[in-house]
């Protein structure tokens, strides 16, 4: 498999302390990968370095690639479709006062790739691949129960047909009863689609039970 993200001594201070301490890996495409350890240890601020939602103060960040840490907003838009967040908060991710199915169709229309003729189909066949009925695109975040909110989070992130998604604790918001169901689907999406995925997570359990390899973070560095 060809390597998707390559990740080499990164790092991120904030106030004078080291968040993130030299922290190299891969992924690989079509490969889950997960990153584990308890709170606090440097894996959320990982991903938004990754995202490039900040920049980090040393090290290397390449998509296919191409190096994120240095591009200009605008040469970052144009790649941005082809890696996608999936972020903890079901209910916080998405606007309260917006239906699913508009919220779902926003990146299709920020990045261009809206069409009034296959628009509408993109978005049903978007709610079917994460197990949603078409009514459910019609409701609010907060008529939806929180694995049904998680799924139309995942809808969104994959309209714009991603290579790879960054999972920042995509379940552990959710009830034990639907953790297993969301954790489910990320893998038959993996099947489906083939799209290679950071999973970030404290829970070694799902993280095993979902991922390819496994990464164990503590104090900002990878110690396994």
């Amino acid at each position: 498999m060809s390597t998707l993200l390559q990740v080499r001594d990164l790092v991120v201070r904030y106030g004078g302390r080291t968040v993130v301490d030299g922290v190299s890996f891969d992924v690989a495409a079509g490969e889950t990968v997960g990153l584990v350890g308890p709170s606090g240890c440097g894996k959320s601020t990982t991903a938004a370095a990754v995202l490039r939602l900040l920049r980090p103060d040393a090290g290397s960040v390449r998509f296919d690639g191409v190096e994120l840490t240095t591009l200009r907003e605008g040469e970052l838009r144009s790649l941005r479709p082809r890696f996608q967040p999936v972020f903890q908060d079901p209910y916080g991710a998405l606007s309260p006062r917006r239906r699913v199915r508009d919220q779902i169709a926003e990146p299709l229309r920020l990045h261009g790739l809206w069409t009034r003729a296959a628009g509408p189909a993109r978005i049903t066949e978007l709610l079917g691949l994460v197990g949603l009925d078409p009514s459910h695109g019609d409701r609010l975040p907060h008529e939806l129960s929180g694995g049904q909110c998680q799924r139309a989070g995942i809808a969104r992130a994959l309209a714009t047909r991603p290579e790879l998604l960054v999972l920042d604790e995509p379940t552990s918001a959710l009830d034990p009863s639907l953790r297993a169901g969301v954790l489910n689907l990320l893998m038959d999406l993996q099947d489906t689609l083939g799209v290679g995925c950071l999973f970030i997570s404290h829970d070694r359990a799902a993280v095993r039970h979902t991922c390819d390899r496994v990464l164990t973070m503590h104090d900002g560095k990878l110690t396994e």
